[in-house]
């Protein structure tokens, strides 16, 4: 099986919000309950910094395995450079290199479009997103405490992870 990382079209958004969907029932990756519509989805991210992994089997056939994407923070221009990113991974491809292959693309990808600064919002029980953000140099900055409340009521804290460039904007 090959793997690679191109950019996420428009036609990709169904297997995107199934996987986007499968983080939702972990518990542990938004407080979304539900993925938004293309057009919304559109609209809160950045036009850069838009991936999938794409496998493709002997066979030929296509599976999207994880998707990343960039957001923005503010729409002050002071803040050009920092954006919040998300990485996906496919409940069956999760725990066998997707998840690298997706960051380490999203920060070339982000260093190449100025981006100097990358921010995370992390639940503290999602240990194997922290440990990825970790592996690629991101720290831990900061902690939300009752952040946001889930559907069910309960109130959730988030772990702040942050990266900054070592090539943009030193």
């Amino acid at each position: 099986m090959k793997i690679i990382i191109r950019p996420l079209l428009s036609s990709d958004y169904p297997a995107v919000a199934k996987i986007y969907e499968e983080g939702i029932a972990t518990g542990n990756a938004t407080f979304n309950t539900s993925s938004p519509t293309w057009e919304d989805w559109d609209k809160d991210h950045k036009k850069i910094g838009r991936l999938v992994a794409e496998a493709t089997d002997d066979l030929g056939a296509k599976t999207i395995l994880g998707w990343a994407s960039l957001a923005g923070v503010s729409s002050r221009c002071v803040y050009s450079g920092v954006a919040e990113l998300s990485v996906y991974i496919a409940a069956d491809a999760r725990g066998k290199g997707t998840g690298r292959l997706l960051m380490d693309a999203l920060i070339k990808e982000s260093e190449r479009n100025s981006i100097w600064t990358l921010q995370a919002g992390v639940f503290p029980e999602n240990e194997s997103s922290i440990a990825l953000h970790e592996k690629f140099g991101f720290r831990r900055i900061g902690f939300h405490e009752r952040i946001g409340q889930m559907a069910d009521g309960r109130w959730r804290d988030t772990l702040l992870l942050e990266r900054r460039s070592t090539v943009v904007g030193v």
